[in-house]
């Protein structure tokens, strides 16, 4: 590419490739390109940018997936952030996103993804929900949330509430939030056996929060955000548990409504537009 007649997305896409993965430039393509500097040629003046990019973009995702790093160990994790924003490069304005296809993308390079599911490596499964909860944890921090609008109260009528629009809802099978709260802690945990996980992350008033769930109460969170509707939920509970609708509705309002009303689970229905 002769950068006198290469139009500026030619130049965009030749420098993008460049940074994600050097070994595709050639020498001529180098010096008919780049401008070499006072003291070191065109390869070194380029060399420069190459490193410094992805350095900054492996601090990028360790700082958005801290306990993922912990788990694989920092070489081995910059050899998978590597080989990702070459797979993955950067495609927004902001590196805010940079991290929104790591999880998927380790699932979808996993060496076993043919074997059968109870013949895989464990090891990958944790990598896998442990970067989803972080990736969550990450996206919520900025997720447009309640901040400025007043919170029900738990006089409301259920009709009246709804789920919190940015309320994660969480299945893992390892215990991942406890692995990645270890880590925040500046302990230094080993990877736990398998467990079911399962959680809610909620943020009220700026403080974001990990909340672990029993399988029925996951269930009934899951319902509400489908049917939208809280008395729709419970009728789909006591059906798929078997229990007399009576005592799922009693065991909603006696064991669980006011203490995730105070949590931020649900706002009122009329401020979600």
């Amino acid at each position: 590419m002769s950068a006198n007649t290469a139009t500026l997305p030619d130049m965009q896409r030749w420098m993008m490739e460049a940074l994600i993965a050097p070994g595709s430039v050639d020498a001529p393509n180098l010096d008919a390109t780049f401008k070499p500097g006072a003291h070191i040629d065109a390869a070194a003046c380029l060399g420069i940018y190459q490193r410094s990019y992805i350095l900054r973009l492996r601090k990028c995702l360790i700082e958005q997936f801290p306990a993922t790093a912990h788990a694989l160990g920092e070489d081995l994790f910059c050899d998978f952030a590597d080989e990702y924003l070459r797979t993955c490069p950067s495609d927004s304005y902001t590196l805010y996103e940079l991290g929104r296809r790591f999880a998927a993308w380790i699932d979808e390079n996993r060496p076993d993804r043919d074997l059968p599911v109870d013949e895989r490596e464990r090891w990958i499964d944790f990598m896998i929900d442990l970067a989803s909860y972080e990736r969550a944890l990450f996206h919520l921090f900025d997720a447009p949330g309640h901040e400025g609008r007043a919170w029900p109260t738990g006089d409301e009528a259920d009709d009246e509430l709804v789920l919190l629009p940015s309320l994660v809802l969480a299945h893992s099978r390892f215990p991942v939030a406890w692995y990645y709260h270890e880590v925040r802690a500046g302990k230094a945990p080993g990877h736990p056996p398998p467990a079911q996980e399962f959680l809610a992350v909620a943020r009220r008033d700026f403080q974001t929060s990990t909340y672990p769930l029993s399988p029925f109460h996951y269930r009934f969170l899951y319902a509400v955000r489908q049917h939208g509707n809280i008395g729709a939920a419970l009728e789909e509970l006591a059906g798929w548990s078997g229990r007399p609708l009576a005592d799922v509705e009693r065991s909603w309002r006696d064991d669980v409504r006011q203490g995730w009303i105070d949590a931020g689970f649900f706002v009122h229905r009329d401020t979600v537009g």
